[in-house]
């Protein structure tokens, strides 16, 4: 296996942190200032009223919708960036923390696994090879895909991967070895997802439920997302042993809601409410709250519509605006890394009922500042982890592509 590229803090450059640090503070403003809008099914509002942005923001979007009315958290206000933890990473796609507060980022091309270690103060992080993942095939969009640590880590040392093969996509735990620094062969769990160049969804997650979700995309073949019996176009929910758990909402069925194109954010709040977003095709993008059973419209509908069989998104962007990727949860705050769009999107939110929230306006960070950002999640310190992803075929690297950049609030 190649040796990882060299790891270096990256150069500050002051003029372009000053700029992040005035931006935030105008960006806590902002969000201090945001009501939610009223009514249960409001219209979509323009740009120019609902896009507070770090530079200049065009296209119709974002737009919103949800049900009854209440004052936004501002807890996710002022994330501000505090330095960089790595660079020099080819194509990274998840990121999942172990329990010492370290990382694994999965590099979707060469189906690797690596060890991302934070520097102490102002010190840079170092990275360390784990290993390969045996039977990883990269073309397209596939590869090496969502990692996730297994709810029973501590005991059983399971890593959980996404990824495709030659014939398939499929889900397999491997074991960590003691030494943070080798992995088992993988144990596949589920096999025989359909594999394309595209649409693979891909993104893994542990519920407070003990139990794995992961969501999968169309492949190319849009019928898939409204076919109960396809598990594409999906997001699923089974045992670490990818059974069908109890309390699915299709009898015999990993499926846990339909309708999608291709999913590549899940996140769980505190109160376990999960948020997914998702991918369009020409025209909207789509931050949507999962409901069991529930079908997201895919390919009948495109964002919003007024068809009482489909649920709404909470959020639609424009597709240039967002193609959003990864997603984590901040205080009362959905982050979302946007690829095409190239920027970090905050979307608060507060709870209506158990079942549903009343989203604010979202603000955007980070426009362009960094290129492509594929994924964010939030460490063991209460930082924010964004992986960029200007080396995935897609991007323009620059010098030190691609780096985990941290936030702080």
């Amino acid at each position: 296996m190649t040796p990882p590229a060299s790891v270096r803090r990256a150069t500050r450059i002051p003029s372009r942190r000053a700029a992040l640090a005035a931006t935030s503070a105008a960006v806590a403003l902002a969000l201090a200032a945001c009501t939610s809008s009223s009514g249960d099914d409001p219209a979509p509002v323009t740009a120019a009223s609902a896009v507070p942005s770090t530079s200049a923001s065009s296209g119709a979007s974002p737009s919103l919708s949800g049900s009854g009315t209440a004052a936004a958290s501002v807890d996710a206000a002022g994330l501000a960036v505090t330095g960089e933890v790595v660079t020099g990473l080819p194509a990274p796609w998840g990121l999942a923390f172990l329990p010492d507060g370290s990382a694994l980022v999965s590099l979707r091309d060469s189906g690797e696994i690596r060890r991302v270690v934070p520097g102490i103060g102002d010190a840079p992080g170092t990275v360390a090879p784990v290993g390969d993942v045996p039977g990883v095939v990269h073309s397209g969009e596939g590869g090496l895909l969502g990692i996730a640590v297994g709810p029973a880590f501590a005991a059983d040392r399971r890593v959980y991967a996404m990824y495709s093969t030659a014939s398939d996509n499929r889900i397999a735990y491997l074991t960590l070895g003691a030494d943070n620094a080798s992995l088992s062969a993988p144990v596949p769990i589920l096999v025989g997802l359909p594999t394309s160049g595209n649409h693979l969804g891909g993104r893994l997650v542990f519920g407070p439920d003990g139990l794995l979700y992961a969501s999968t995309g169309d492949a190319g073949q849009t019928d898939r997302s409204q076919d109960k019996a396809s598990r594409s176009g999906k997001i699923l929910r089974m045992t670490t042993d990818g059974a069908v758990p109890p309390g699915n909402p299709f009898g015999d069925s990993l499926v846990w809601s339909m309708g999608h194109r291709n999913v590549q954010g899940l996140a769980f709040d505190a109160a376990g409410r999960l948020f997914a977003s998702e991918f369009g095709q020409n025209t909207w993008d789509e931050l949507n709250l999962i409901q069991p059973g529930a079908n997201y419209g895919w390919p009948v509908v495109e964002g919003k519509s007024d068809d009482p069989r489909f649920t709404p998104p909470l959020v639609q962007w424009a597709t240039s605006d967002a193609s959003p990727s990864g997603i984590a949860i901040v205080g009362d705050a959905v982050v979302v890394a946007a690829l095409k769009g190239e920027r970090l999107w905050v979307v608060p939110y507060t709870a209506v009922t158990g079942a549903s929230v009343r989203v604010s306006t979202p603000v955007a960070l980070l426009t362009g500042g960094y290129g492509r950002l594929r994924n964010a999640a939030v460490a063991p310190d209460g930082s924010v982890w964004v992986l960029t992803n200007a080396t995935d075929g897609r991007g323009d690297p620059k010098p030190g592509d691609d780096r985990i950049i941290r936030l702080t609030a």
